[in-house]
């Protein structure tokens, strides 16, 4: 089982997937995307049901029961303690934007820093509510995977 953090309408939400096969669960529901779009869910009630799903840069756009869902994954980065207060690179890349300064506070799903690795780009978030306490590297700088990004301090 996996936890993912998506950023919703109403803030950041959990969800704790798994994935058998191609399709992926959550909570005894299955859903699998085939490859023109189509969202094929099986509820718990043992019904179906047919949606579409369309992913724009880390945006999934879900329509489903004629409702349209905007979920964008946020990816946290490591942390280098049981507390969550530092922050490091999942993998190598280039800081692209540094989002937040020292002594900042941020809230839980809040992006802190953008890394690009692999041609693709990665969200550093804060996991709770924190101040930001330092930030080691700057737009442009490389890092390697497991390099300290930044320290939060969280807000009790």
């Amino acid at each position: 089982m996996m936890q993912h953090i998506f950023a919703g309408r109403d803030g950041p939400v959990e969800v704790n997937l798994s994935k058998d096969g191609e399709a992926w669960c959550y909570e005894g529901q299955r859903a699998t995307l085939d490859e023109r779009g189509r969202l094929y869910v099986e509820t718990t009630a043992g019904t179906s049901v047919l949606g579409h799903a369309a992913k724009v840069g880390d945006v999934w756009w879900v329509h489903v029961h004629g409702r349209i869902y905007r979920w964008e994954l946020i990816e946290p980065g490591a942390s280098t303690s049981d507390d969550g207060a530092g922050l490091v690179a999942p993998m190598p890349g280039k800081v692209l934007e540094v989002l937040v300064s020292v002594g900042q506070q941020v809230a839980a799903g809040e992006a802190l820093m953008v890394l690009e690795a692999m041609k693709m780009e990665h969200r550093i978030v804060a996991t709770a509510p924190s101040t930001v306490a330092a930030i080691h590297f700057s737009a442009g700088d490389q890092v390697t995977q497991g390099a300290a990004l930044l320290e939060l301090e969280e807000i009790n």
